[in-house]
């Protein structure tokens, strides 16, 4: 007579406790991005001809293709952007997340392309200064560079690189969001201005990129874990053979 020892894994709920949430960071820069989007969306809406919820800007007459497409193009990359940051989704959907990244590359592209062109062929928005201007096409041509050197690293299969450039590109198309806050404590701070105005909207790509620099050089968790786990991990304990024990 013999007895087979068997371990099963727990499938208590208490064993999943130890995981770390991944909804909470998509969930606020879904919010952030709330930002822009709804004025975006409420200009649109002014333009078409719409009721005038928010103040007229008279730099656009009519409806203007760069302003339509920075806004439709900025409204996909924000919100299919985020799924992309999502790990376990990502792993879960692989196939979507291939095809998601494709659109959301050609809206990152069209959301920097209409930048520049609003910053280039259209007076500037007033209140704004010289030092503005220059930070619009930085940062815009930035996203672009960001983006094109995501897909190039995709393209040879260098995962980690691939993460990056994208990280650093949805950061800089970001920024309209964090600039609602950092114009608020600003002005708070050091009173109104044109300069203080550009360099309050400046301090919000510098902070998007300082937090995307953060994630992107962090340790993985996961690896961590499996360290962890191998160091903690009494010899032998990774397999238990089933065992005869004579009656």
């Amino acid at each position: 007579m013999s007895t087979r020892t068997t371990v099963h894994p727990s499938k208590h709920p208490s064993s999943h406790r130890g995981r770390p949430r991944s909804w909470p960071a998509p969930a606020a820069l879904v919010a952030l991005s709330a930002i822009p989007l709804t004025a975006g969306g409420l200009r649109l809406i002014q333009l078409a001809g719409g009721p005038a919820v928010i103040p007229a800007d008279g730099r656009f007459s009519g409806f203007p293709a760069a302003l339509v497409v920075h806004i439709l193009g900025a409204a996909v990359f924000a919100l299919v952007g985020v799924l992309q940051l999502v790990p376990r989704f990502r792993r879960r959907h692989r196939a979507w997340h291939r095809r998601a990244g494709r659109v959301v590359a050609v809206a990152g592209l069209l959301v920097a392309g209409s930048a520049l062109w609003l910053t280039l062929f259209y007076l500037p928005q007033p209140g704004t200064g010289e030092l503005l201007f220059v930070l619009r096409l930085l940062f815009g041509s930035a996203m672009v560079g960001c983006l094109v050197l995501g897909f190039t690293a995709i393209r040879r299969r260098d995962i980690a690189a691939h993460r990056a450039w994208m990280l650093r590109a949805y950061a800089i198309g970001l920024a309209a969001g964090t600039q609602a806050f950092t114009e608020g404590f600003g002005e708070a701070l050091f009173g109104t201005g044109v300069l203080q105005a550009d360099l309050a909207k400046g301090a919000a790509w510098v902070i998007n990129l300082a937090v995307a620099e953060w994630v992107i050089r962090r340790p993985d968790r996961r690896r961590r874990r499996r360290a962890a786990s191998r160091r903690t991990r009494p010899a032998g304990s990774s397999r238990v053979p089933a065992t005869g024990v004579p009656s």
